[in-house]
């Protein structure tokens, strides 16, 4: 590996574990060493790239065979994808891979909060929706969330600091060779 190879991080995990916030963390550090980042938001994808799809495993299995093919052109062309998406299903999230492994590394960083800890946290109310039964296959609660069964990094956010979490991915990067040791300032 070099340190202008292409490669994306993968961050899954449940809705409020904590993916978004850890790679908000990561995405300056990288860039701060150099490289070029891509973040792909779940919701922002929804948003733009995804738009119109709806919840069906169908659609979610498109959504992120969307987000596999993108992160495999950014990694293609020497740049970063920072993925912060649920991708609940093993089968789905390894045909990301294999998009992505064509052209360079995948790291695979499964991001763990319990659906207890989720709920609590939750700031839109989307889990007291689900638990009312207002939203129809909402993942961890009526829909199923398959653990990685490999992933690179497992991160606990119940035991451990966003920070203490991004530091933990930069460090495993550094060790790959994927990105320059920090220079003291």
């Amino acid at each position: 590996m070099t340190e202008t190879q292409g490669f994306t991080i993968w961050f899954t995990g449940l809705s409020g574990a904590g993916k978004s916030t850890i790679a908000d963390l990561v995405i300056p550090e990288l860039e701060r060493r150099g490289r070029v980042v891509e973040p792909l938001d779940g919701d922002v994808v929804r948003t733009h790239l995804s738009k119109g799809l709806g919840f069906s495993k169908e659609d979610r299995d498109t959504n992120i065979q969307r987000i596999g093919w993108v992160s495999s052109r950014v990694t293609r062309h020497g740049g970063v994808t920072v993925v912060s998406a649920i991708s609940p299903y093993e089968e789905t999230r390894q045909a990301a891979r294999e998009l992505v492994e064509e052209f360079g590394p995948f790291v695979c960083v499964h991001v763990h909060a319990s659906v207890d800890e989720c709920v609590r946290r939750d700031t839109k109310g989307l889990y007291a929706k689900a638990i009312a039964g207002e939203i129809k296959e909402f993942t961890g609660i009526s829909d199923p969330y398959e653990e990685p069964t490999s992933p690179e990094l497992t991160i606990d956010t119940e035991s451990e600091s966003p920070e203490e979490s991004a530091a933990r991915v930069v460090d495993y990067l550094e060790q790959r060779g994927l990105v320059k040791a920090a220079v003291a300032a």
